[in-house]
């Protein structure tokens, strides 16, 4: 198996990483109260999702 003969400069080894960086997060505003949240999942704010109550939470 190959070895390296030197090591890798800081700037180069953080440029490699540079790429491994992930993505930022999609946000969507909430339907019923507005606030911004994970597209797919339950508001935070107001518990609804898609319409429907699944988390009962107190009245913003």
């Amino acid at each position: 198996m190959a070895n390296p003969k030197r090591r890798h400069s800081k700037r180069r080894a953080r440029l490699g990483r540079a790429a491994v960086r992930s993505a930022p997060l999609s946000v969507r505003p909430c339907d019923r109260c507005g606030s911004p949240g994970r597209p797919h999942t339950v508001c935070d704010t107001c518990g609804h999702y898609r319409g429907q109550e699944i988390v009962s939470k107190d009245e913003f």
